[in-house]
């Protein structure tokens, strides 16, 4: 499902005349634990270590410019989860913005119910 929402995201920035973003596996692994801690409870919803992402995936990659992240809960599709992102002006941002590479995570609570997240970087 991650490349998925991969090619609607890149499908949205074609439109725009933007360059694709190339998934990172560094980027990913941090975007899949996000969202397992996030469905698992150990962190709320939302942003919560977003800055520790970010300084991991840093120095992983040997130090990146911009960053940004997005977050969903309850989608049940790729596409279903990057149309609610490009219905938000915040989230459209970071889908359009000046980055090169992606990492995207999914993870299901107990219940089933998928949470994403998406980190844009620029190295």
């Amino acid at each position: 499902m991650a490349n998925d929402v991969l090619k609607y995201v890149n499908g949205y920035r074609r439109k725009k005349g933007l360059s694709p973003l190339v998934m990172n596996s560094v980027m990913s692994a941090e975007a899949l634990k996000h969202s397992q801690n996030m469905a698992s409870h150990r962190t709320s919803f939302g942003h919560n270590g977003f800055d520790g992402r970010s300084s991991r995936i840093s120095s992983a990659l040997g130090g990146i410019s911009e960053v940004g992240e997005n977050v969903s809960m309850g989608s049940t599709s790729a596409k279903e989860v990057v149309d609610n992102w490009l219905r938000s002006a915040v989230h459209r941002e970071n889908i359009e913005g000046h980055y090169r590479i992606t990492g995207i995570g999914i993870a299901a609570d107990k219940r089933g119910n998928l949470y994403f997240t998406q980190i844009f970087a620029m190295n």
